[in-house]
């Protein structure tokens, strides 16, 4: 215990320990949580010379400023040094969000919710049909942010085992877009998609737009393989030189003259050699 109290304080006699920016989004919506739900967390503050220093909280604290608000609540810790709670805050992932929205329903009402994330509605935030729709290593991949909502609807195109081998050809091309995924669910064979109760699906599209989609799959195949190659030849180099400068540095009368003459450039022999060996 740190005899941390806690006190309802003038805003007048608050004062930022230090300032940082954030962008206007991300205030506004700081503010608009505040408006719709109150201060959720105190600010962590410092006593000193009669006035109390901001240890955590500044933007709340510019926002209640804005609001006009005369007091804030908040916690008087003894020590000084900044508090650093917020840098142990991780982003919640898409399905934590959602496990929190829901929780939230049952004391706030929506409205309110959606103006503290600062979003028009919940609609779009509350489908559950989405989780349920997805393979469970794809479903992974959504909650970690390896890939975005949009790319994730892509997916409840296809069927689990048919999402199961876009989200493998993906990780083996280490390309996560959009665009990419939407191209292979375009390739998917009748028996592996999933239309049903569907309005609307990659299919329904005209055949340009098809044409333009397996395009940009073929454009990214290549560019796949080109880059393979490129590293593959590049691999074959590196051994190549690394084996040379090893020889170089490992005669003895070649390395005295370049240990006295040219020393750089047997840190750079030592560093190819280190790099070939992975």
């Amino acid at each position: 215990m740190d005899g941390s109290e806690g006190l309802d304080i003038p805003l007048i006699r608050l004062r930022p320990l230090r300032d940082r920016n954030v962008s206007k989004r991300e205030f506004d919506r700081i503010l608009a949580s505040i408006k719709a739900v109150g201060l959720i967390e105190p600010l962590v503050v410092y006593p000193e010379n009669g006035d109390y220093v901001i240890l955590d909280g500044v933007q709340c604290y510019r926002a209640l400023l804005e609001m006009g608000v005369e007091m804030a609540p908040c916690i008087i810790r003894q020590q000084r040094e900044a508090f650093t709670g917020n840098r142990m805050v991780n982003r919640v992932s898409p399905v934590q969000e959602h496990r929190m929205i829901e929780k939230s329903l049952a004391e706030v009402d929506e409205a309110s919710i959606a103006a503290a994330l600062g979003i028009a509605g919940l609609a779009h935030r509350l489908k559950k049909t989405l989780l349920k729709q997805l393979h469970a290593d794809v479903a992974t991949a959504f909650d970690h942010g390896k890939i975005n909502r949009a790319c994730a609807k892509e997916f409840t195109h296809v069927k689990p085992p048919r999402q199961k081998e876009i989200l493998d050809a993906m990780e083996g091309h280490k390309d996560y877009s959009t665009a990419f995924v939407r191209t292979l669910v375009v390739k998917t064979p009748p028996q592996q998609r999933d239309t049903r109760g569907r309005k609307n699906n990659p299919w329904d599209k005209t055949t340009q737009r098809k044409n333009d989609l397996l395009k940009k799959l073929a454009d990214a195949e290549q560019k796949h393989d080109f880059y393979s190659r490129l590293y593959k030849q590049y691999t074959i180099d590196l051994l190549r030189l690394a084996i040379y400068a090893r020889s170089l540095l490992t005669n003895t009368r070649i390395r005295e003259y370049l240990d006295q003459h040219h020393a750089d450039i047997v840190v750079r022999f030592e560093a190819v050699i280190a790099d070939a060996r992975g």
